[in-house]
């Protein structure tokens, strides 16, 4: 039996059979027919490895036939303590009875949440809330574009900052850039924006400063992942993005829709020690949720307030779900748990311990790959050192990684082919155990 329709909210069952619960090829085959490419963005794994997720319970996935997988996908990074952690659930359900949804005013959750952030963000002075970690970014490069009356953007080589088109430049690209001129990844990008979107490789002090003297004229921003996707900074790089922007007059964006609330409680802020002028954030704001939020200096940030409409420097930020009450409620909950004493100690040990163990089977496989990361990011990387920039990233054998993954997938290991993955809190010795299990396994069918 193959589903005919997804009607009413499941797949339609035959009328002229017993009925049955479908099963995860039927969706996979109504999938195709209704999503481009089957899928509902950008990744779209083999249907023998692909899955059609039933429920998340802690650090483990359920498919719809039943299997469960351990899960570093973590929803991008932003579930840090687990799928369906009890404290967001009752949070989140308890906020449904008092509301899904408002706009237009002020409402308790989201200013409750506003102010712990102010409080937790070293550059907050004031902030913004917004949906997605997409328009986080786009509202912060906005702010910076009003507040110095520029135009252009620097970004840097490999960084992904969402889905609009200022940020949707040389994310992937299969040759090294121009430097500054990048190339969109998508079709449908305007024109000026090729112009106006400056590319510099991460790590490169030398080259960011060439280029940010030569356009600090018309330039606004840089926007920098602080640890671009598994590509973590040197030592002297945030500090010299930070000096760089000072003696131009440009303003320093952070995208902390990753490090947020995952590399600490203060993010990648508070990590390196660097304060950026406005810092964008994702979904772990809103305890996984749809909420996110630009922060900054009370200056750029007041741009932004309603009464100065018809100003030639307003900035316009408005969404019906801007500061939704029950992902604040779901971000609230998650923070008390994230606040306790020890918690990132033991998260970033406990990560940096499972790597080693990867490793070590790597190594027993002879395989020359590295268990690579820090803190609780992580992937295995076919490279002899590090990476240091997307250009190391292009050196590798991805074939062979992607080989790999599919091999974890198929033993039970969700991960995304060729993208950085993370651990959890929730992640407890019998996941990391099954996980280096799985590992072997992976290995030895590619070896």
């Amino acid at each position: 039996m193959t589903a005919a329709t997804i009607a009413g909210g499941a797949v339609s069952e035959p009328v002229d059979s017993e009925r049955r619960t479908p099963t995860q090829a039927d969706y996979f085959d109504a999938a195709r027919r209704i999503l481009p490419g089957g899928a509902f963005g950008s990744y779209a794994l083999p249907e023998d490895v692909g899955l059609v997720i039933r429920k998340g319970a802690g650090p483990r996935l359920q498919n719809v036939d039943g299997r469960w997988y351990i899960d570093y996908v973590c929803g991008a990074g932003a579930l840090i303590l687990g799928h369906a952690h009890p404290s967001i659930v009752e949070a989140a359900r308890d906020q449904v009875g008092e509301g899904l949804h408002f706009f237009g005013n002020l409402h308790e959750p989201a200013l409750r949440l506003a102010a712990r952030l102010v409080e937790i963000v070293p550059c907050a002075e004031k902030l913004i809330f917004s949906t997605t970690g997409s328009e986080a970014t786009a509202y912060a490069l906005r702010l910076a574009r009003a507040h110095t009356g520029r135009d252009k953007i620097l970004k840097f080589e490999g960084a992904f900052h969402g889905n609009h088109d200022y940020s949707i430049f040389s994310i992937a690209p299969s040759a090294l850039s121009n430097y500054p001129h990048g190339r969109p990844d998508s079709a449908g990008v305007p024109r000026p924006l090729h112009d106006t979107v400056l590319v510099a490789p991460y790590n490169d002090l030398e080259t960011v400063r060439r280029i940010v003297e030569a356009e600090r004229a018309d330039l606004a921003a840089i926007i920098v992942e602080p640890v671009q996707r598994i590509v973590f900074p040197h030592p002297d790089f945030l500090p010299g993005l930070r000096k760089i922007c000072d003696d131009n007059d440009v303003r320093l964006v952070f995208d902390e829709v990753v490090t947020g609330f995952r590399l600490g409680l203060g993010g990648a802020q508070a990590y390196y020690g660097v304060t950026p002028d406005l810092a964008s954030y994702g979904k772990i704001v809103g305890g996984g949720g749809p909420l996110s939020c630009v922060a900054g200096r009370a200056e750029i940030i007041d741009l932004a307030d309603p009464a100065r409409r018809g100003e030639p420097a307003f900035v316009y930020v408005n969404g019906t779900l801007h500061g939704n009450p029950v992902a604040a409620a779901a971000g609230l909950a998650s923070l008390e748990m994230l606040e306790r004493p020890g918690v990132y100690e033991e998260l970033h040990a406990t990560s940096v311990a499972f790597l080693a163990e990867c490793q070590a089977i790597i190594d027993r496989h002879r395989l020359p790959a590295l268990a690579a990361g820090e803190a609780s990011l992580w992937q295995i990387l076919f490279l002899d050192v590090p990476p240091a920039s997307h250009a190391d990233l292009m050196r590798q054998d991805t074939a062979r990684a992607r080989a790999l993954d599919l091999e974890l997938l198929r033993n039970g290991v969700c991960v995304l082919p060729n993208v950085r993955r993370f651990t959890s809190l929730v992640h407890a010795p019998a996941e990391y155990e099954d996980t280096l299990g799985a590992l072997d396994a992976a290995c030895r069918a590619i070896a």
